[in-house]
């Protein structure tokens, strides 16, 4: 009876190994999973068997948890949602620079001014032609209600009267115009300011103090910071598993330990035929600005697995 036993736990060994083998290799030449659903359930093996086969089959169940994570496992990179040249609108002399390279700006902050001597001339000209020119329209205005009044009462001719009114739509328009001139002299001046478009960081500054400064010149390359992209390349045989709306985990090296959450916000499209992936794309709050765009990262679609 002894004998039996014997040999039925080395028929228990026997096909163990050969079980883990063949996990072994099938994971080596990245073969699928029978089931991309779910994997297997397993049970914990029984504690009346002997301590070798035990370890066994626990390495048995290991081999199986790290097959299904790599098939939810990929490599990417991070990389900015947005990422501008900003340019001046207006040439002029650069009276001061606010900000350097890695500086953090938020959006709207000041980057640049120009000197603004002239501007504020051109606009204090523009001023005064519409204060003139509104003058001239509440002149016009009482002149030709005065010839209403006197063509109704017939001290005067109507053709007075006429060109009273004429008069007084040229004052009309002259006045819009002086009005419009004035809004563009303030626009130039609001112009020698130059702002950032959105949160980031300044990647890039090709200005100084002093220069000359040309019209739809480059100065600064603002990266934003918050959120972040990033995008990673999935098997064609994973999917199923990726889909928009799921929720990723995120790990680099510059954080060690450290799991950064994300969603993904692009999944599918056409598969390249070259490498048998498609892209996909997950967008990360990045709140704490930890994270760089260009950082590599090790990425883990959430699968519920």
């Amino acid at each position: 009876m002894r004998l039996d036993m014997n040999q039925r736990t080395l028929r228990r060994l026997r096909l163990g190994a050969l079980a883990l083998a063949a996990l072994a290799l099938g994971v080596a030449l990245g073969l699928p999973r029978a089931s991309a659903q779910a994997p297997p359930v397993t049970s914990p093996p029984a504690k009346g068997l002997p301590r070798d086969v035990r370890e066994l089959a626990a390495a048995v169940d290991k081999a199986a948890e790290d097959a299904a994570a790599l098939s939810a496992r990929y490599s990417g990179e991070f990389v900015s949602a947005q990422r501008s040249e900003l340019t001046s609108r207006i040439a002029g002399r650069v009276k001061n620079v606010m900000v350097d390279e890695g500086s953090l700006v938020g959006n709207g902050a000041p980057l640049l001014e120009l000197e603004t001597e002239y501007l504020d001339l051109e606009v204090r000209q523009a001023a005064a032609e519409v204060a003139r020119s509104q003058a001239a329209l509440n002149e016009a205005q009482r002149d030709a209600q005065r010839k209403a009044e006197l063509v109704a009462k017939g001290s005067v001719s109507e053709a007075a009267s006429f060109r009273s009114s004429s008069v007084f739509a040229q004052a009309q328009a002259q006045l819009e115009a002086a009005s419009v001139r004035l809004s563009l002299a303030e626009t130039r001046r609001g112009d020698a300011l130059l702002r950032a478009p959105f949160g980031g960081v300044v990647e890039r500054r090709m200005v100084n103090s002093g220069e000359r400064l040309a019209e739809m010149t480059p100065a600064f390359v603002i990266v934003q910071m918050a959120p972040l992209k990033l995008r990673f390349r999935v098997r064609e045989t994973d999917l199923t598993l990726v889909r928009k709306g799921q929720g990723v985990e995120a790990e680099v090296e510059a954080y060690p330990g450290v799991k950064f959450r994300g969603v993904i916000s692009v999944a599918g499209g056409a598969i390249d035929p070259a490498t048998r992936t498609f892209l996909a794309e997950a967008r990360f709050d990045n709140r704490d600005l930890k994270l760089r765009p260009g950082l590599f990262a090790r990425v883990r679609v959430l699968t519920g697995k």
